[in-house]
């Protein structure tokens, strides 16, 4: 019967590992998996159309700021290899978006990060330039959080801002369809899967007790998915409005 106890117990203890092994690989690839897809269209298309190089920024500033909220208060090692593979998906997108414009602009005017020109930022004409600029931007960030390590107040509004800023990802996209009434374009699969994925990160936060501003936006991701499928439901039976704008891609938002 001890025999039979133990076996179970090992039994038990080896689900809970992999679940447990399952979950923080989840965490760690889940966040690019809608940017393969987007990826390999540009690619195929050549047209980079409907994808935002914006959002490439908005993840790269929030990514860089959780690894340095990192150095202030470690958290989960998946979390952190989760903004390390998000900074390098990013990268691989701004490089061939900026391949695919530039060979697509017949008279582009050449754009460089060194002119220093704020109507001309991230619409410059070489991959290199967006390099410098995520590389200026880590190490002003990163020396400044290397001076400031010891005063809580800065680390924890720096850890703050950089789940904030991954959270208002969303709102572009709730902001375009109540601007327009309509949510046409947009796929609502993709929206379902921005939920689905929020909502598993954010019990992921809760269970492994992540800081709590990893738990209070990852709540505020969740709530916006969730207002943008109202609007399905709401705009659904509304007449199509003329849009005068570009859709917002709804495939480029990070889980």
């Amino acid at each position: 019967m001890k025999m039979e106890d133990n076996s179970w117990e090992w039994l038990v203890e080896m689900l809970h590992q992999l679940v447990s092994w399952g979950a923080a690989g989840a965490m760690m690839f889940g966040g690019v998996v809608p940017y393969i897809p987007q990826y390999r269209d540009i690619r195929r298309t050549q047209n980079t159309e409907g994808f935002s190089t914006y959002v490439c920024l908005m993840l790269l500033v929030a990514n860089i700021l959780r690894i340095l909220f990192w150095f202030g208060r470690h958290f989960e090692s998946p979390l952190l290899w989760q903004s390390i593979i998000m900074i390098l998906t990013m990268l691989m997108m701004l490089k061939l978006c900026t391949e695919v414009r530039v060979a697509n602009e017949l008279n582009l005017k050449r754009r460089s990060f060194a002119d220093f020109d704020m109507n001309s930022f991230w619409h410059w004409s070489r991959f290199m330039d967006y390099l410098q600029c995520v590389l200026s931007f880590t190490f002003v960030t990163g020396y400044i959080t290397y001076l400031c390590l010891d005063f809580v107040l800065f680390v924890e509004t720096l850890g703050f801002l950089a789940v904030f800023t991954e959270a208002m990802l969303g709102i572009p996209q709730l902001y375009h369809n109540h601007q327009n009434r309509s949510t046409e374009g947009m796929s609502v699969k993709m929206v379902l899967m921005w939920t689905s994925g929020d909502t598993f990160k954010t019990v992921y936060f809760i269970v492994n007790q992540a800081p709590f501003q990893f738990s209070v936006c990852g709540l505020l991701q969740v709530f916006v998915d969730i207002a943008i499928l109202l609007q399905v439901y709401l705009y659904s039976g509304h007449p199509q409005k003329s849009v005068l704008h570009t859709p917002h891609n709804p495939s480029a938002k990070a889980l």
